[in-house]
């Protein structure tokens, strides 16, 4: 496949502009390289990326995009930088724009439905690795102005608690997602104090900490943060969409592979064709800027393509997902036995005269996972009044956070209602 070069008009836009943001009302956009990468086809694409995948099948709002919520974080780094300096801890003007760049860029590999479709489209790639490489692209335009937020989002940075604000279990993306989401999806669970837990950080020993008055604030963010995701990221109907839409692309990928000619974008297509590696992308810059290319358009595009074609599985997923005909879920505590997914597979064979492998595309059965608080992976780390520093779990009088650390696992079978 041909594919055109990224051009990014190198003309540097020095006045600072204002947006309206509907969380946090007027954030200023510095000017300089940020307006530039924020002008880059690079980061425009995000307008184009959903940030709830298909979340908004559930709730009607939840049509905010990557790019919205990557302007949210750069907002809120911008005042936890001010809170920072005002506690007295150094952070140079230099720092404080490769911390605002490392923020702005987080989320930039995500690819269509952002983490629905995160290993269908680039196989065994996270979205943080294909974000790398397209910092690391971005690098070379703009002449090596990205190389300390490449550090910071790699924490190699010798100020450690400035990757904490990036990615830690208290940053600013967490603290943008959960009230952004909330705001757009009307769950009102969500909705955390954002300017109270940034005025009560701090940095100990070059660790963030959160100030002792500050706990009741975290608190509510864990519990929101759990209720967020059982009530809209694994939502039900939710999980049961995305994997359909995951059965979708693996179905088209497998008749592509096959020679079996069904309409796809150009985008796309690449992408089904092949079974590309993190070396592949790493090797070859073109199949960056044929990913950069992908949407949630070409999926909706292939999507209304698909719904008529001749194969029966893509042609009634695809129908099935345009028109909000949902496979039906349930979700129980304990594994799905294989007894009863057999047997509604034997069902589906003999009502629509197909094989068990494409009746597996409509009767499956997988688990999902939550960890609110990962303390293996992280600390918050609460700055007591006496001078210790503690975690959450010790520090907080409610039984029910040291429980929040534990991983909850759920199974679902998901099966036509029709």
């Amino acid at each position: 496949m041909k594919t055109k070069s990224v051009i990014c008009p190198m003309i540097s836009c020095k006045k600072d502009k204002i947006i309206n943001d509907p969380i946090y009302g007027f954030i200023t956009l510095e000017g300089g390289i940020i307006t530039n990468l924020i002008n880059h086809p690079y980061f425009q694409r995000m307008r184009r990326i959903s940030q709830l995948g298909l979340s908004y099948l559930v709730y009607p709002g939840a049509n905010h995009s990557r790019f919205h919520h990557a302007l949210g974080c750069m907002h809120l780094v911008t005042k936890a930088v001010h809170q920072i300096r005002k506690k007295g801890h150094s952070i140079s003007e230099k720092e404080a724009e490769a911390l605002k760049i490392a923020i702005l860029l987080h989320d930039i590999g995500h690819g269509p439905f952002s983490h629905a479709l995160e290993d269908s489209i680039a196989i065994g790639l996270s979205h943080e690795d294909l974000s790398i490489l397209f910092m690391k692209e971005l690098n070379k335009e703009f002449n090596g102005k990205l190389s300390q937020a490449i550090e910071i989002f790699n924490n190699t940075h010798h100020k450690k608690f400035l990757h904490q604000l990036v990615s830690s279990q208290l940053d600013m993306d967490r603290l943008d997602y959960l009230k952004r989401d909330s705001f757009f999806s009307g769950v009102a669970e969500g909705n955390i104090g954002t300017e109270r837990i940034i005025n009560m950080l701090d940095v100990i020993n070059d660790e963030l900490v959160v100030e002792e008055k500050g706990i009741y604030s975290i608190e509510k963010f864990l519990i929101a943060r759990r209720l967020m995701y059982w009530q809209v990221y694994l939502h039900k109907t939710v999980v049961s969409a995305e994997n359909m839409l995951i059965k979708i692309l693996k179905r088209a990928k497998s008749l592509i592979t096959n020679d079996v000619n069904i309409f796809t974008t150009p985008s796309l297509k690449i992408f089904l064709r092949n079974n590309f590696t993190k070396e592949d992308f790493e090797k070859d810059p073109k199949l960056l800027a044929n990913f950069s290319e992908l949407d949630d358009f070409d999926i909706y595009t292939c999507l209304k393509y698909w719904k008529d074609c001749d194969d029966f599985v893509l042609s009634s997923l695809s129908r099935r997902i345009i028109n909000r005909e949902i496979l039906k879920i349930k979700i129980v505590k304990e594994p799905i036995q294989e007894q009863e997914k057999d047997y509604l597979i034997d069902l589906f064979c003999k009502k629509h005269n197909c094989s068990k492998e494409e009746a597996g595309f409509f009767v499956f059965s997988y688990r999902v996972s939550n960890n609110t608080y990962n303390i293996e992976k992280s600390n918050i780390n609460i700055l007591m009044k006496n001078g210790d520093v503690v975690d959450i779990t010790s520090a907080s009088d409610q039984f029910n956070i040291e429980a929040l650390n534990k991983t909850v696992n759920k199974y679902f079978l998901c099966y036509p209602n029709d």
